[in-house]
């Protein structure tokens, strides 16, 4: 007979232990052994609870519920959260966000009969494999900021159900769920009403609550002489345990070097400015630099579309990848207020991305997020991260414009990431590379419009720089990739752009005026789009307006001048 596989997750608030039964992948049990760990169990459970009672795995809003946080926080908790109900909040985002899924170094609990090794004496490694600290990872979901969090315990993703999860407390092995976690905050709630009553002893105030002045004081016990100094010490030791305290709060909270507006080489704009630094790539396959790359300038080309931002090109931005930059460092040599950075981390069909966008002026992080998906989500989580972005910089857009911005151009997945994968070659100027990855694209999906412009910019590529005995070809190829991108979206900024190049190598200085103009004013922040158009009024004898479409184009792209094309 053959042993039925059983999964089960237990939440037991008596010991304050997490285990995991997932066979054959996981079988793991987690001690979460201090005042601030059996807190953070103590909201896994609650998470779970609401989710109980609403009959489906699902998000569950902290920001509805703080009065239960707050009871959780001062007991079990001993106000390891934040002593101030306000902060309790962004503290629980911060520290869940960041720390929760990290098994290595298992900020918040400790493994349970795992034995840990140690690599070349430098620092403590779990054995864990990449099977489990995935499914570890992705028993947690969060949407929402600092302010708003929501969290998802998404036990459907390991195959596992909501009747899969059982919450333990108290003797009685029979009471669990609803019961058990009644009985824990019922429990907890008796616990803090007696911590706020004074405590007698035969009708009278035990002496522990009475005044210092009218307590038999263990002073009295030291000769006088030796009083005085010992309180001098005494209240060197508080304040340097105080110190201490504050010191070790700090250290782990994430500082931000304030840029210098005086030291910035370009004046900051009027409008918000952003720039985009590479995403880093945290797959153990450095073939997944291309994808990674091809996010970072999806992102960027996203947000490049709103009139009311400036955004830097992403080849000036692709000289900081693989380098360790501080965010004021960016600010000051582009001249911008906020930067965002972010990883990537794609194994299979799983994508896990973060990113936080920071105000290098003020020193500050505005906004972070992380996302634990699917492959599929990526266009979802593209949306997201380009509207988070405009809410915190209080962006607002006009209805055609927010459409636009969220308009796809296929939800073809694997004709997507292959148009990634090409602008990841591109970004490093791996053009016969990316024309391959552009073919396959439009072939996935034949209405690609987008796959199409970027095929067509990459034969212009080869036309202007490949070799003489090519270039014809490559421009017939180019016409060819054009002509396709305006019959299935003739709006397309990246059209207008490569059909104004196109028109200029035949010398029609009317249409390649027209379609230079039409890209500036449907990518305001496009280098590639200001290079078109300044070369069209050049010819024109327009030098006036062109001078300035030049210097537009290098004060978006500053580190690639030479370059009359960044990244599309």
């Amino acid at each position: 007979m053959v042993e039925e596989t059983k999964k089960f997750i237990r939440i037991d608030l008596n010991q304050f232990k997490l285990h995991l039964y997932l066979k054959p992948e996981v079988e793991l049990t987690l001690h979460f052994d201090s005042p601030s760990r059996k807190f953070y169990l103590s909201v896994i459970g609650f998470v779970v609870h609401e989710m109980k009672k609403k009959g489906r795995i699902t998000f569950i809003s902290l920001q509805d519920h703080l009065h239960v946080l707050a009871l959780l926080n001062k007991t079990v908790g001993a106000s390891a959260g934040s002593s101030k109900r306000e902060r309790l909040l962004p503290r629980i985002y911060r520290k869940w966000k960041n720390a929760l899924p990290n098994l290595e170094s298992a900020p918040l609990f400790k493994v349970v009969g795992r034995k840990k090794r140690y690599d070349d004496s430098l620092e403590k490694v779990y054995g864990f494999s990449e099977g489990v600290k995935d499914s570890w990872a992705n028993l947690f979901e969060y949407k929402g900021s600092h302010e708003n969090v929501r969290l998802r315990f998404s036990i459907d993703r390991l195959g596992a159900c909501l009747d899969d999860v059982i919450i333990v407390y108290g003797e009685n092995p029979e009471l669990v769920n609803q019961e058990a976690w009644e009985g824990f905050v019922s429990h907890l709630k008796e616990k803090l009403e007696d911590k706020s009553k004074p405590t007698h002893a035969n009708g009278k105030l035990k002496d522990s609550l009475l005044p210092f002045s009218s307590q038999r004081s263990w002073l009295r016990t030291i000769p006088s002489r030796l009083r005085l100094p010992l309180l001098f010490a005494l209240i060197g030791l508080i304040a340097a345990v105080a110190a201490f305290a504050i010191w070790k709060a700090n250290l782990f909270v994430p500082k931000v070097e304030v840029a210098s507006i005086e030291k910035m080489v370009y004046p900051l704009p009027e409008i918000p400015s952003v720039a985009v630094l590479p995403f880093l790539n945290l797959s153990e396959d450095p073939e997944q630099n291309n994808f990674s790359d091809g996010l970072t300038v999806e992102i960027t080309i996203g947000l490049s579309k709103v009139p009311s931002l400036f955004v830097i090109a992403p080849n000036s931005m692709f000289t900081y990848k693989e380098k360790t930059v501080q965010a004021r460092q960016v600010s000051e040599e582009l001249g911008v207020q906020f930067v965002l950075e972010g990883t990537v981390r794609k194994v299979a069909d799983r994508l896990r991305i973060t990113a936080q966008l920071i105000d290098a002026v003020n020193g500050k992080y505005l906004w972070g997020e992380r996302y634990d998906r699917e492959m599929k989500d990526i266009f979802a989580i593209q949306d997201e991260i380009t509207i988070n972005i405009l809410t915190a910089l209080q962006v607002e857009l006009l209805a055609a414009d927010k459409s636009r911005l969220l308009e796809k151009q296929t939800v073809n997945l694997k004709a997507y990431l292959k148009l990634l994968e090409g602008r990841g070659y591109i970004s490093k100027f791996g053009i016969d590379e990316s024309i391959k990855c552009f073919e396959k694209a439009r072939v996935l999906d034949p209405l690609y419009a987008e796959a199409y412009a970027l095929e067509a910019f990459a034969h212009l590529h080869n036309y202007w720089f490949g070799p003489n005995s090519t270039r014809l070809q490559s421009l017939i190829k180019a016409i060819e990739a054009t002509r396709k991108c305006a019959d299935l979206d003739n709006e397309l900024a990246a059209c207008n752009m490569v059909r104004g190049a196109i028109y200029s190598t035949k010398f029609d200085d009317f249409n390649a005026l027209i379609e230079g103009k039409r890209a500036v004013e449907r990518w305001p922040n496009s280098a590639d789009a200001a290079a078109v158009l300044a070369m069209r009024l050049q010819v024109s004898g327009r030098y006036e307006e062109a001078l300035g479409q030049i210097e537009r184009a290098v004060r978006i792209n500053p580190f690639r001048v030479e370059l009359a094309w960044s990244v599309l």
